[in-house]
Protein backbone atom coordinates (compact mmCIF):
# COMPACT_ATOMS: atom_id res chain seq x y z
CA UNK A 1 0.00 0.00 0.00
CA UNK A 2 2.69 2.61 0.88
CA UNK A 3 4.30 2.16 -2.33
CA UNK A 4 0.89 3.01 -4.13
CA UNK A 5 0.59 5.92 -2.27
CA UNK A 6 3.91 6.87 -2.98
CA UNK A 7 3.60 6.59 -6.50
CA UNK A 8 0.15 7.94 -6.29
CA UNK A 9 1.70 11.13 -4.78
CA UNK A 10 4.94 12.00 -7.03
CA UNK A 11 2.01 11.65 -10.45
CA UNK A 12 -0.35 14.32 -8.10
CA UNK A 13 2.23 16.07 -6.32
CA UNK A 14 3.83 18.05 -9.51
CA UNK A 15 -0.04 18.74 -10.44
CA UNK A 16 -0.86 20.53 -7.52
CA UNK A 17 2.25 23.02 -8.38
CA UNK A 18 -0.01 24.38 -11.28
CA UNK A 19 -1.55 27.60 -11.99
CA UNK A 20 -4.83 25.65 -12.69
CA UNK A 21 -4.56 23.62 -9.26
CA UNK A 22 -3.54 26.83 -7.52
CA UNK A 23 -6.74 28.51 -8.86
CA UNK A 24 -9.30 25.14 -8.19
CA UNK A 25 -7.87 23.84 -5.38
CA UNK A 26 -9.07 26.19 -2.89
CA UNK A 27 -12.50 26.55 -4.44
CA UNK A 28 -13.02 22.68 -4.63
CA UNK A 29 -11.05 21.05 -2.53
CA UNK A 30 -12.85 21.84 0.88
CA UNK A 31 -15.86 20.94 -0.54
CA UNK A 32 -15.31 17.91 -1.83
CA UNK A 33 -13.98 17.21 1.71
CA UNK A 34 -17.29 18.79 3.48
CA UNK A 35 -19.24 16.42 0.85
CA UNK A 36 -17.28 13.12 1.73
CA UNK A 37 -16.95 14.09 5.37
CA UNK A 38 -20.57 14.13 5.51
CA UNK A 39 -21.59 11.06 3.24
CA UNK A 40 -18.98 9.02 5.12
CA UNK A 41 -20.67 9.73 8.88
CA UNK A 42 -17.50 11.79 9.37
CA UNK A 43 -15.12 8.78 8.75
CA UNK A 44 -13.75 10.30 5.18
CA UNK A 45 -10.82 12.31 4.62
CA UNK A 46 -10.01 12.07 1.36
CA UNK A 47 -6.98 14.27 1.57
CA UNK A 48 -5.70 11.52 4.09
CA UNK A 49 -5.81 9.25 1.16
CA UNK A 50 -2.44 10.80 0.10
CA UNK A 51 -0.93 12.67 3.27
CA UNK A 52 -1.10 12.62 7.08
CA UNK A 53 -4.66 15.26 7.58
CA UNK A 54 -5.84 16.62 10.50
CA UNK A 55 -8.99 18.59 11.27
CA UNK A 56 -7.75 21.58 13.19
CA UNK A 57 -10.10 23.36 15.43
CA UNK A 58 -9.17 27.04 16.10
CA UNK A 59 -11.28 29.82 17.89
CA UNK A 60 -11.50 32.87 15.50
CA UNK A 61 -8.66 35.46 16.48
CA UNK A 62 -11.75 38.08 15.80
CA UNK A 63 -15.15 36.64 15.83
CA UNK A 64 -14.07 33.87 18.82
CA UNK A 65 -16.00 31.77 17.54
CA UNK A 66 -15.01 27.73 16.36
CA UNK A 67 -13.36 27.06 13.27
CA UNK A 68 -12.40 23.98 11.74
CA UNK A 69 -9.82 23.52 8.97
CA UNK A 70 -8.89 20.61 7.14
CA UNK A 71 -5.12 20.59 6.61
CA UNK A 72 -1.80 18.30 5.99
CA UNK A 73 0.39 17.91 8.19
CA UNK A 74 3.80 16.52 8.60
CA UNK A 75 4.99 14.51 11.96
CA UNK A 76 8.18 15.78 13.75
CA UNK A 77 9.40 12.45 14.93
CA UNK A 78 8.59 13.96 18.40
CA UNK A 79 4.87 13.09 18.75
CA UNK A 80 3.79 16.59 17.26
CA UNK A 81 2.50 17.88 14.02
CA UNK A 82 4.13 20.74 11.64
CA UNK A 83 1.58 22.17 9.47
CA UNK A 84 2.03 25.27 7.31
CA UNK A 85 -0.33 27.93 6.15
CA UNK A 86 0.01 27.98 2.29
CA UNK A 87 -2.99 28.60 1.20
CA UNK A 88 -2.36 27.42 -1.63
CA UNK A 89 0.50 30.07 -2.79
CA UNK A 90 -2.07 32.60 -2.53
CA UNK A 91 -0.44 36.26 -1.37
CA UNK A 92 -2.03 35.93 2.00
CA UNK A 93 -2.12 34.20 5.32
CA UNK A 94 -4.42 31.89 5.49
CA UNK A 95 -7.35 32.68 8.68
CA UNK A 96 -6.92 29.60 10.37
CA UNK A 97 -3.02 30.75 11.27
CA UNK A 98 -4.49 34.10 12.65
CA UNK A 99 -6.89 32.22 14.75
CA UNK A 100 -3.62 30.39 15.98
CA UNK A 101 -1.13 33.58 17.08
CA UNK A 102 -4.16 34.99 18.82
CA UNK A 103 -5.34 31.73 20.95
CA UNK A 104 -2.21 28.96 20.31
CA UNK A 105 -4.62 26.62 22.61
CA UNK A 106 -6.62 24.73 20.15
CA UNK A 107 -7.61 21.21 19.16
CA UNK A 108 -6.76 18.40 16.15
CA UNK A 109 -8.60 15.78 15.29
CA UNK A 110 -6.85 12.72 13.76
CA UNK A 111 -8.37 9.45 12.26
CA UNK A 112 -11.14 10.12 15.31
CA UNK A 113 -9.29 10.91 18.10
CA UNK A 114 -9.57 14.77 19.27
CA UNK A 115 -6.28 16.10 21.04
CA UNK A 116 -6.14 19.63 22.77
CA UNK A 117 -2.41 21.29 21.54
CA UNK A 118 -0.54 24.17 21.74
CA UNK A 119 0.56 26.09 18.72
CA UNK A 120 3.60 27.97 18.49
CA UNK A 121 5.30 29.69 15.24
CA UNK A 122 8.51 27.31 14.25
CA UNK A 123 11.09 30.12 14.71
CA UNK A 124 13.81 31.38 11.61
CA UNK A 125 16.52 28.43 12.98
CA UNK A 126 13.93 25.85 12.99
CA UNK A 127 12.58 26.50 8.86
CA UNK A 128 14.80 24.18 6.89
CA UNK A 129 14.30 21.93 9.18
CA UNK A 130 10.61 21.59 9.39
CA UNK A 131 10.64 22.51 5.58
CA UNK A 132 12.94 19.42 5.06
CA UNK A 133 9.86 16.74 6.60
CA UNK A 134 7.31 18.51 4.66
CA UNK A 135 9.18 17.83 1.59
CA UNK A 136 10.18 14.19 2.44
CA UNK A 137 6.31 13.95 2.68
CA UNK A 138 5.38 16.08 0.03
CA UNK A 139 7.73 17.04 -2.73
CA UNK A 140 8.23 20.54 -3.58
CA UNK A 141 5.42 21.65 -1.42
CA UNK A 142 7.76 24.89 -0.46
CA UNK A 143 7.33 25.92 -4.17
CA UNK A 144 4.49 27.41 -3.14
CA UNK A 145 5.81 29.56 -0.43
CA UNK A 146 8.28 30.82 -2.71
CA UNK A 147 5.34 31.17 -5.29
CA UNK A 148 3.38 33.10 -2.88
CA UNK A 149 5.56 35.83 -2.33
CA UNK A 150 5.70 35.90 1.31
CA UNK A 151 7.27 34.00 4.15
CA UNK A 152 4.81 30.52 4.85
CA UNK A 153 3.91 30.66 9.11
CA UNK A 154 4.87 27.17 9.79
CA UNK A 155 3.32 26.02 13.27
CA UNK A 156 4.51 23.23 15.91
CA UNK A 157 1.18 21.61 17.48
CA UNK A 158 2.08 19.99 20.33
CA UNK A 159 -0.54 17.58 21.81
CA UNK A 160 -1.43 18.54 25.98
CA UNK A 161 -4.38 15.82 26.43
CA UNK A 162 -6.63 13.55 24.67
CA UNK A 163 -10.30 15.12 24.37
CA UNK A 164 -13.65 13.83 24.15
CA UNK A 165 -15.43 16.56 22.98
CA UNK A 166 -14.76 19.50 21.09
CA UNK A 167 -15.17 22.51 21.89
CA UNK A 168 -14.75 22.49 25.23
CA UNK A 169 -17.79 23.98 27.62
CA UNK A 170 -18.30 27.65 27.95
CA UNK A 171 -18.70 28.83 31.23
CA UNK A 172 -22.61 30.33 32.61
CA UNK A 173 -22.83 33.51 31.41
CA UNK A 174 -21.87 35.99 34.07
CA UNK A 175 -19.10 33.56 35.37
Amino acid sequence: MDCVVGVVRSVVAPLTRTRAFRWAGPRVLPTFERLAHAASGGSVQVSSLLVHSLTLHTTGARSGQQRDTELMYTPDGRGRAIVAGTSFARDRHPGWTYNLLAHPEAAITVRDRQLAVVASLIPDAGRDAAWARIEAQWPGYRAYERESGRTVRLFLLQPTAELRDWPPALPPSGE
